[in-house]
């Protein structure tokens, strides 16, 4: 019995994704397995290697989003995985912010992000 779970996510933008997770001191992987329970994998597009015996992992769905894919029991063993997703899903949308402005010529503009709980 696996031990998986896949959650949707918004997230589309895999170099902004592979980014973010970068900028959080995280390792990325492309197209490896995710740890789960008692040595179980699963392939993803991309891979959080997690400290511990657990990753996180996103694969692209027909639409063009990412499901992450995670045993989320194993991951909360060391990490509090709501903090570590949120902090993923909030950088990555800074990242996107800050993708868009300079896609559209505003690299000088003056932006003012705010983050609220």
């Amino acid at each position: 019995m696996s031990h998986f779970s896949t959650l949707r996510t918004k997230i589309t933008d895999s170099e902004i994704l592979k980014a973010s997770l970068c900028d959080l001191g995280v390792t990325v992987k492309t197209n490896a397995d995710v740890r789960g329970y008692n040595g179980q994998c699963v392939r993803s597009d991309i891979v959080a290697v997690l400290e511990g015996e657990y990753d996180l992992g996103w694969s692209r769905n027909g639409d063009g989003s990412f499901d992450l894919i995670a045993d989320l029991w194993g991951v909360a063993k060391k990490h509090n995985q709501t903090e570590l997703i949120n902090s993923i899903n909030q950088k990555y949308a800074v990242n996107k912010t800050l993708a868009a402005i300079k896609q559209r010529g505003l690299q000088n503009a003056n932006v003012k992000l705010v983050v609220q709980k």
